[in-house]
């Protein structure tokens, strides 16, 4: 069903194999497009798949010198990396496949859907493509093609104890080392010390060598940290010390395992405690971790952020195959559970056989919702993808679009699967009633791994913040007015498409309230009023662009066959209907400035 649905979105919907006339894809064809998808849902299907329970009830451990993992995870570390999708987008000079962007974010959606817990390296690629826009050539060469070529892995380090989402706030160190630090052929030398936590993949042999890419504050002239966000740099600290060939000296950094977290889910892959600089071990015959310099001092955040935005996109396609994995049981399950009868003029029929819960109207809301959820999100994730293709290989006018509206869509992406695909799995749990509840089936599992996305890289309010508080009125509001012109676009063709029109009316609808509603919030100036209820407007501009996703989608399935076509638009009917009308209920409080929540005082709860 999935492999389907992605053939359908990337040729009848995106056309991606128009790509294939831009010389960097010239060598690609639909057909090896379908080779990689083949190949991606195999290993999925062997690999992932069987060794997703077994990934959340042996979940990692410390022996007291090395993580230990179950062998089916170094199994799916293996295949995934012999596959060459670590490298997929790159160039073939250094191994790469040149595959569009579109292509890998769909053949990489059968790992997630397999088993998200197990992982298929999406904190090592990007850690990877960070180094090959920041890095210098020593650093691309020494551990981005390293990274690439899955023999090391990688990880990013921002968060702290004491320091979630505040990353102005991180206490850990940098200091020179040594008077000739500068001179380092890997990148200016530093020492580090402190502590990063739920750093995931931080500690385990999978590899052999994993490359951490590090915020940490440098001291100004004075001695001091420099406050704030400016102050934060970025840096490598790999696990094992290397020469500038990318040979293993042999001598331990100082970065060590402080602790592993249990987790509610996302059980198979460690999420960890470092410590940096604490003397376990001692490079060069002195503490401290062994760090080099990546960009320049204090635009730690601005590189980190080219990795943090794809991995929120990459987050966005797990929370989405979650709910995805989810709504495929529970369809299954609903189809082959006889349970209840039919209701008639004459009321129930007590000797009638009992019928398959599908038939239930109940059980179909259920099932269309993670239907519309779950698609909807999909359609949105490969959208994003080919804006990225878009970006890098457009015309300049092109590229410069794709990627304003990438800057729109990016919290969309990561926020809506997150809440919504997450809600598919409550309602995949619901559908198989008690057993649902139990783990003899893999939907409670589902719900579990999916919960942490709505926290991790940058928080569901985090989300909401970067989109009212920068994204719709960075530019002058360029970015929300590019997306509308997008979505009228959509509009204006669906007006004349038989069962169309009557959404398109409700969305140009919608698309109004939702501008009002940003200009109405931004009405004082305050970013304290405006930004009291970011979180409703996230959800409504969500809701305004799975909509538009649904719209578009539906009018490329008029071509399709019977089934396809008919359960487009009965999806796109249900989200219209049921889903659509809730935006007017959060742009309202948006719109008003309501004030509870940002007046509502401690002592009051």
């Amino acid at each position: 069903m999935l492999r389907e649905t992605i053939d359908f979105l990337l040729h009848d919907w995106l056309r991606a194999e128009s790509l294939t006339g831009r010389p960097r894809f010239a060598d690609h064809s639909r057909e090896t497009f379908a080779s990689v998808l083949d190949t991606c849902e195999r290993i999925a299907r062997e690999k992932y798949a069987p060794f997703n329970r077994l990934v959340d009830t042996e979940e990692p451990r410390f022996d007291g010198e090395k993580v230990i993992l179950p062998q089916a995870t170094y199994d799916a570390w293996k295949a995934y990396g012999e596959s060459g999708m670590l490298s997929a987008a790159q160039d073939y000079d250094i191994g790469g496949m040149q595959l569009p962007y579109t292509v890998e974010a769909a053949a990489n959606a059968f790992f997630a859907r397999a088993s998200v817990s197990i992982g298929s390296g999406l904190l090592t690629v990007g850690n990877a493509n960070l180094l090959m826009a920041h890095g210098t050539e020593a650093q691309k060469r020494v551990f981005a093609l390293n990274e690439f070529s899955g023999r090391w892995s990688g990880t990013m380090c921002l968060s702290e104890p004491q320091a979630g989402s505040s990353l102005s706030d991180v206490a850990t160190r940098a200091a020179a080392d040594g008077d000739d630090f500068e001179s380092d052929p890997m990148g200016p030398r530093y020492r580090l010390q402190g502590n990063k936590m739920w750093i995931s993949a931080g500690e385990h042999e999978l590899t052999e060598n994993i490359v951490h890419l590090v915020l940490a504050k440098v001291p100004g002239p004075d001695g001091k940290p420099v406050p704030g966000t400016k102050g934060i740099s970025l840096f490598i600290v790999p696990k094992k010390l290397v020469d500038t060939h990318g040979r293993l000296t042999g001598e331990r950094n100082d970065v060590v395992l402080a602790g592993l977290n249990h987790k509610c889910g996302w059980r198979g892959t460690t999420n960890t405690l470092l410590n940096f600089g604490e003397g376990r071990f001692t490079p060069g015959g002195k503490a401290g971790a062994v760090g080099y310099l990546v960009g320049r001092p204090g635009e730690g955040l601005r590189c980190m952020f080219h990795m943090m935005n794809e991995a929120r996109i990459g987050v966005g396609m797990a929370a989405t195959m979650l709910g995805y994995a989810g709504y495929e049981a529970s369809l299954a399950y609903a189809r082959q559970r006889p349970q209840g009868r039919p209701i008639t003029a004459e009321g129930k029929q007590a000797s009638a056989p009992q019928v398959p819960i599908i038939e239930h109207a109940d059980v179909k809301r259920m099932l269309l919702a993670q239907k519309a959820y779950s698609e909807g999100a999909l359609a949105l994730a490969l959208y994003c993808a080919r804006l990225v293709d878009e970006q890098h290989t457009g015309t300049p006018e092109s590229s410069a679009e794709a990627a304003l509206l990438l800057e729109v869509l990016t919290p969309i992406a990561k926020s809506f699967p997150s809440q919504w695909c997450l809600e598919a799995n409550s309602l995949a749990i619901q559908v198989h009633g008690g057993y649902g509840y139990t783990r003899d089936f893999p939907v409670e599992q589902y719900w579990r791994d999916n919960r942490l996305n709505m926290i991790h890289e940058g928080t569901h309010g985090i989300q909401a913040l970067d989109l009212l508080g920068r994204k719709v009125v960075m530019q002058g509001g360029a970015g929300l007015k590019l997306l509308a012109t997008r979505i009228n676009d959509t509009i204006e063709r669906a007006g004349h498409a038989d069962g169309l029109a009557e959404f398109a009316t409700q969305l140009g609808a919608a698309v109004q309230r939702l501008g009002a509603a940003t200009k109405s919030a931004w009405a004082t100036g305050v970013p304290e009023e405006a930004l009291a209820n970011a979180t409703p407007y996230l959800q409504a501009f969500g809701h305004v662009v799975i909509a538009w996703m649904w719209l578009d989608v539906a009018l490329a399935a008029r071509s399709s066959d019977t089934a396809r076509r008919e359960g487009t638009r009965a999806a796109c009917r249900y989200f219209y209907a049921y889903e659509l009308p809730l935006v007017e209920s959060w742009l309202k409080v948006v719109s008003s400035r309501e004030a509870v929540c940002r007046e509502m005082r401690d002592e009051f709860f």
